[in-house]
């Protein structure tokens, strides 16, 4: 009687809105049942109808039991079904489901579905539910406007058209991976993602377009723009999930400064959390699974990088290479940091390079090898960029190159890092000597910063052999040490006798060059610096760069010289023809008339005494010039 019973009510439960009398007798009872209702009434009226009626199976989930009746979930489920129909003959009434995404909490909901209670799909259960319909098999094929395709809907509707929800789902995401991924749950809130932060930048990069005095169309220089305000909604998700996010919206074309803005939040957010990752000075003990999260946190934010320079902070390339250096992280993402860094070193602190050694205690205190290798990669980079495509830059005039400008800088860096690392009692000579060697030697165009930290490091280290102080005062050039430098190392007792010897013979000259400055003329220069001039070598200031455009310079003057030299001799040939060509005509008076004008329009310096030959016509001018320009035009 109970089946019958509850037959019934699943076929009110197929039809919709109608109304129903209902009649039944049984042997136990009476039941005078009469029931007229519409969909909004449908739920309240079937919970009441259950209450009634004795459940006839237990379905447990996750150490949860739930007593509920066959019918209303067969109408709806097709693996509840398939569960029944298999265990026909036995009247099962004991279904386990294991494994069943979202656990007993979202059975619930899918219960309800079933007996037609009332819940509301919202953001933070919509990918249970998804799920679930799934693993329960809630189709259409069994039931029209089920869960499957109700939970799809909003998620396609609402969720997908708004960017918090978005990130809300994926939070819910992360548990039900990976069910929500096969399902594309996880694929269509990051595309959506991705779509409203690229649509929305670009609105707001339309909204910040202003016209200048002049009147031309220029965008406005915000220090943020207005659209990056999903940067801060991001920083809540889990890691696999914001990478696939970033690699989302570098794919659609968000511009690299909002990425890197992102990235700097969301690793500050995850590494701080320990506060012994950024402070070394700590003493928080950091068990092994926050190590590794931590450790997986920087490998994943290095990967995701934009390839521009300055997309982000330069102090926070250096704070993930120290995080990389404790984490012990891979290789491969520590040089990609070394290399980011080396790339725009010109604009480090010495706080930024000054990176702790997390070795053992005998070792020196600041990683001197990752500076090195930092250090080479900046060299490299120098290298490759002084070789141009086209040799016009190379001009007299042209102000210094850029990649001169930052050597000097990186320079006064290294001699203040060396300066500060000297003292460390721990610290060899030959690390100590690699640093200040690995800079070319125009890069420094004053040595008092290098000369004071070897100073330091000699007054540190006191048991320095003679061979030892000789090799790093070989690093020095006294000659481009300031007055008030080469005083101090002059009366320095710590340097070897030969450096003292050497400081005093440069500050003789230098007292004699001042002198005769002051007193000789204008022509007369210094005994050594006409010396350095006139032998080619590079001055103190010059960079190869600049003494190829000297060079470059006088080579093509020499080529202007050699085209006017070749004129003069087309000339002479031009003019033996035609003495020749009056020989043949003429007897020898007119021959030698005729040789006689001929010489007298010639001369070695292009004058003549004559009023006629004094200077070539306009014709013969226009000619030069034009002969000139195209020498000068083939040889270049």
């Amino acid at each position: 009687m109970h089946s019958f019973f509850v037959f019934l009510l699943h076929k009110l439960l197929l039809e919709g809105s109608f109304c129903l009398c209902i009649l039944w007798h049984s042997y136990y009872y009476h039941v005078h049942l009469v029931v007229s209702f519409q969909c909004s009434i449908f739920s309240c009226v079937v919970s009441r109808i259950f209450r009634d009626v004795p459940s006839d199976v237990t379905i447990e989930v996750n150490r949860g039991t739930f007593s509920l009746h066959k019918f209303p979930l067969v109408s709806r489920s097709g693996r509840i079904r398939r569960l029944v129909a298999e265990h026909r003959d036995s009247d099962i009434s004991r279904v386990e489901l294991l494994n069943l995404p979202g656990g007993a909490e979202c059975f619930e909901l899918a219960a309800k579905f079933c007996y037609g209670i009332n819940f509301e799909i919202r953001s933070t259960n919509v990918a249970q539910l998804c799920c679930v319909s799934d693993y329960l098999e809630m189709t259409e094929d069994f039931s029209k406007d089920n869960l499957g395709s109700r939970a799809e809907e909003y998620l396609d509707s609402i969720v997908c058209k708004n960017l918090e929800m978005c990130v809300e789902v994926l939070q819910q995401c992360e548990s039900l991976l990976p069910l929500a991924d096969e399902l594309k749950v996880v694929s269509r809130c990051i595309d959506a993602i991705a779509s409203k932060a690229c649509a929305e930048q670009i609105a707001s990069s339309f909204s910040r377009l202003e016209y200048s005095s002049s009147g031309r169309l220029h965008m406005s220089r915000q220090a943020k723009c207005d659209g990056d305000w999903w940067i801060e909604d991001l920083s809540v998700l889990r890691i696999d999930m914001y990478q696939r996010i970033i690699t989302a919206m570098k794919c659609r074309g968000v511009r690299p400064e909002s990425i890197g803005a992102s990235l700097v939040n969301y690793a500050q957010k995850e590494l701080t959390k320990k506060s012994s990752l950024w402070n070394p000075s700590s003493q928080t003990k950091v068990d092994s699974n926050s190590t590794l999260h931590e450790k997986l946190v920087v490998e994943t934010v290095v990967s995701l990088l934009p390839v521009e320079k300055l997309a982000v902070p330069i102090n926070f390339l250096f704070g993930l290479l120290r995080s990389a250096v404790m984490l012990d992280c891979t290789i491969a993402s520590r040089l990609d940091l070394e290399r980011r860094i080396g790339s725009q070193l010109d604009v480090a602190t010495l706080d930024d390079i000054l990176i702790p050694s997390f070795r053992h205690a005998g070792d020196t205190l600041f990683d001197v090898e990752t500076v090195h290798r930092i250090l080479v990669n900046f060299c490299q980079q120098d290298d490759s960029e002084e070789e141009p495509e086209d040799t016009s830059v190379f001009e007299s005039d042209s102000p210094p190159s850029p990649s001169q400008t930052a050597l000097i800088k990186v320079s006064k860096l290294v001699d203040n890092y060396l300066a500060e690392i000297a003292p460390d009692a721990n610290l060899k000579l030959s690390k100590f000597m690699v640093i200040a060697e690995t800079l070319p030697a125009h890069a420094r165009t004053v040595h008092d910063g290098l000369y004071r930290a070897i100073d330091i490091y000699l007054k540190a280290h006191q048991g320095s052999t003679d061979l030892d102080k000789k090799k790093l005062c070989k690093l020095i050039d006294f000659q481009k040490l300031s007055q008030e430098a080469g005083a101090h190392a002059a009366q320095n007792e710590r340097l070897p006798l030969q450096s003292i010897v050497q400081v005093l013979y440069f500050e003789q000259l230098r007292l004699r060059n001042s002198l005769s400055c002051s007193y000789a003329e204008d022509d007369t220069k210094p005994i050594h610096q006409s010396w350095r001039i006139s032998s080619g070598a590079l001055s103190a200031a010059m960079s190869p760069r600049d003494n190829y455009a000297s060079l470059r310079r006088e080579n093509c003057e020499l080529k202007l010289e050699l085209a006017r030299l070749r004129m003069r001799l087309n000339d002479l040939e031009r003019e033996h023809v035609c003495m020749k060509r009056d020989m043949t005509k003429s007897g020898s008076r007119k021959f030698m008339s005729s040789f006689s004008k001929k010489i007298g329009k010639l001369s070695l310096f292009g004058h003549s005494s004559s009023r006629g030959s004094s200077s070539p016509s306009r014709n013969s001018q226009r000619t030069d010039s034009k002969v000139i320009e195209r020498t000068c035009a083939s040889t270049e």
